[in-house]
């Protein structure tokens, strides 16, 4: 379940006591061996990442149910047509966010409705940013039915991608929730990328190369029934 704490995620205290219970740690004896002090800057530098990364801003969602919003924070770094044969099972619009260690790592629910469908995907852990990581990273899928007033129902799929040096998908969602759209409904530890699974009939608000938030940059607009 998802908590928040002062401006964190609750998922990054462990790693942010550790680091700051370290940082003291030296720094107490950098008093009397000097050469410490070294290592005290680098370790705080790793803290101050670390607080940046698991950071948990709030956000302004719209309200507007034919709105399709991003699931992550990052830069859009594909949008291609493709078959997608596990969930909508047809031809689908892919629009790929490759979120780096700097990027606020909660993912927000890029609709409201029902989590239909979920898999686990063991795998590997290459860079996030290639197209190879799609295919064979350890992954989450979650499949997503909602109802779009007057538009019908709409189904998009979300896969949840570790990369090089995350290794921990945090998903709060269980198949069967609803969720309501930008509700925060993951996260993915230290660098990864989402990839989005669209109906063709989404009226696309983006481009490659766009920097996007989670719950606030519109991804796309439906805008006839997809089903």
């Amino acid at each position: 379940m998802h908590k928040k704490i002062l401006f964190f995620c609750s998922e990054g205290l462990p790693y942010i006591a550790c680091l700051l219970a370290l940082f003291l740690a030296i720094s107490f004896y950098a008093f009397r061996r000097p050469a410490l002090g070294i290592l005290a800057f680098v370790v705080c530098l790793f803290f101050i990442e670390v607080c940046y990364f698991f950071r948990d801003p709030e956000r302004k969602i719209s309200p507007a149910s034919n709105i399709i919003v991003s699931p992550a924070d990052g830069k859009i770094i594909a949008i291609n047509k493709m078959n997608e044969d596990v969930y909508l099972k047809k031809e689908c619009i892919r629009v790929s966010i490759f979120m780096n260690i700097f990027s606020v790592h909660l993912n927000r629910a890029p609709i409201s409705g029902t989590i239909e469908y979920y898999h686990y995907n063991p795998g590997k852990f290459i860079s996030a940013f290639k197209e190879k990581a799609s295919l064979d990273n350890e992954q989450v899928l979650i499949g997503i039915r909602g109802e779009m007033e007057g538009k019908g129902e709409v189904k998009i799929l979300a896969k949840l991608i570790a990369g090089l040096i995350a290794r921990r998908i945090v998903l709060w969602k269980q198949k069967g929730d609803s969720m309501i759209k930008g509700e925060r409904m993951s996260i993915i530890k230290f660098g990864s990328r989402v990839d989005l699974y669209l109906p063709l009939e989404v009226e696309l608000k983006i481009k490659e190369g766009d920097r996007v938030k989670a719950g606030e940059t519109i991804i796309g607009l439906i805008k006839e029934n997809p089903s």
